[in-house]
C-alpha cells in the first residue's frame, strides 16, 4: 500500500503548525531591525538581551516565580492525586471533577476570578499574589500527571509492604515516591513550564512593582515586533520545548 499520500499529510500538517515558529526562529538572526527582507545572519539581537540588565532581571524574575510556584504545585498536587487515588471518601468523584474543570477554564476567566478575589481580601497585586495564582492553575497538571503514573503500578507491592510491617510513612517514602517520582519531576517541569509562558492570568494579577518576561514581551510587541522579540521569543522556546521533552523522557520511564 502506497504510503506517501499519508506522509504528505503529515508534512502539510505539521508544517502548518510549526511554519509560524520556525520564520520567528529565522527572523531572530536577520541583519535587519525592521525589515522583513532578509539581509544575513547575525548574533547581534542575542548579545543585545544579554547586555540589558532590566530584561535580564525580568528574566530572573519569572525564573522565581516558575520555579516557586511549580515546587509548591508539586508538593500539593502529589499529595492530592495520593489521597484520590488510595482512600475513599465523600465527595471523591466531585473532586476528580473539579481538577479538569479548572484545567479547562479558560485562562481569562480564571485571571478576573482570581482578580476578584485578592482584591476581596484586600491584597495588593504584586509577587505574593502572582505566585499563589500561578500555583493554582498548575496544581491541576500535577494531579494529573501523578494521577496517570499511579494508576499504572502494582498495588501488591504496598499491601506486602504492609504485610511486613511497614508503617504509613516508610510505604509512602520507600515505596510510592520513588515509584512516583518520574511524575512528580515531569509535574514540576510542565508547571515550570506553564508558568514561564502565562500572559493572560499574570496579566490580571500581578502589579507594577514586579514584572515578569511574558508580560515584558507583550509590552514590546505593541510597540512592535523587531528581533531582539524574536530572539527573546526564540530562548523561551527552547527552555520550553526542553523541559516539555524531559518531561516526556521521565514519563516513559520504567520504573
Amino acid at each position: 500500500m502506497n504510503r506517501l499520500p499519508q506522509y504528505l499529510y503529515l508534512v502539510l500538517v505539521y508544517g502548518f503548525l510549526y511554519l509560524p515558529i520556525l520564520v520567528l526562529v529565522v527572523y531572530s538572526f536577520n541583519d535587519s531591525k525592521y525589515s522583513l527582507e532578509w539581509q544575513g545572519a547575525t548574533w547581534e539581537w542575542y548579545q543585545n538581551l544579554f547586555d540589558d540588565p532590566d530584561l535580564l532581571q525580568v528574566a530572573l524574575n519569572s525564573a522565581l516565580i516558575a520555579t516557586l510556584s511549580a515546587s509548591v504545585a508539586t508538593v500539593i498536587g502529589t499529595t492530592t492525586a495520593v489521597a484520590l487515588h488510595r482512600y475513599e471518601f465523600f465527595g471523591k468523584t466531585v473532586l476528580n471533577a473539579l481538577i479538569f474543570v479548572l484545567m479547562m477554564t479558560p485562562d481569562i476567566v480564571m485571571g478576573i476570578a482570581l482578580l476578584i478575589l485578592f482584591a476581596s481580601l484586600s491584597l495588593p497585586l504584586g509577587f505574593w499574589t502572582l505566585l499563589l495564582a500561578h500555583v493554582t492553575f498548575n496544581i491541576p497538571f500535577v494531579v494529573v500527571t501523578v494521577l496517570g503514573r499511579i494508576g499504572g503500578f502494582d498495588r501488591h507491592l504496598i499491601e506486602a509492604a504492609r504485610d511486613l510491617g511497614a508503617t504509613e510513612f516508610q510505604v509512602f517514602h520507600k515505596i510510592l515516591l520513588p515509584l512516583l517520582a518520574p511524575a512528580v519531576v515531569a509535574g514540576w517541569l510542565l508547571s515550570f513550564t506553564l508558568s514561564m509562558d502565562d500572559v493572560m492570568v499574570s496579566f490580571f494579577v500581578t502589579g507594577p512593582s514586579f514584572e515578569i518576561l511574558p508580560l515584558k514581551i507583550y509590552s514590546m510587541v505593541r510597540l512592535g515586533v523587531t528581533p531582539e522579540i524574536n530572539a527573546l521569543c526564540t530562548i523561551m522556546l527552547g527552555v520550553t520545548l526542553g523541559m516539555i521533552l524531559i518531561a516526556q523522557l521521565l514519563l516513559r520511564e520504567k520504573s
